[in-house]
């Protein structure tokens, strides 16, 4: 994934939005098999998947989207459109869902790349905006992709 820098927020770190290859990515947390097929119910009958996932473009981890993925994969499609971040800036930040505790950027990098998930839903990824964190998925902006784009 070439590196385009546009910086927001000061230095910020989103680098791109793209369209990616589901098969580069790296997922550190397991999917819900409830929520993901709750999720591809909603995209199928959609045609659309509204919202892309958030990636670090350097290791290409999945930070957000997880069951986006799983969902385009059960319905046949091999791309998905990525917000491609820089992961090592001061500015984004990872917590654990269960007790908000900060946890390790390198530990979530390292599970993704031996393959060893983690629950689902165990991280939260946050952005300081404005002196505040915030999800990640407020940079998520909508993108409202066809399906048959994806395939």
């Amino acid at each position: 994934m070439p590196q385009h820098v546009r910086k927001t927020e000061g230095d910020c770190t989103i680098i791109d939005v793209r369209i990616v290859n589901i098969a580069l990515l790296k997922g550190h947390e397991r999917t819900d098999a409830q929520r993901l097929a709750n999720l591809t119910s909603e995209i199928e009958a959609d045609g659309i998947l509204k919202k892309p996932i958030v990636v670090d473009a350097n290791t290409n981890v999945v930070l957000d989207g997880h069951h986006r993925i799983g969902a385009l994969r059960a319905l046949g499609c091999s791309k998905i459109p990525a917000v491609l971040v820089d992961y090592q800036s001061h500015k984004i930040g990872v917590k654990t869902a269960e007790n908000g505790e900060e946890y390790s950027k390198k530990k979530v990098v390292e599970t993704a790349l031996k393959g060893e998930l983690l629950s689902p839903k165990s991280t939260w990824h946050y952005i300081v905006l404005s002196k505040k964190k915030t999800h990640i998925s407020i940079i998520q902006n909508p993108v409202n992709v066809p399906l048959k784009v994806l395939r």
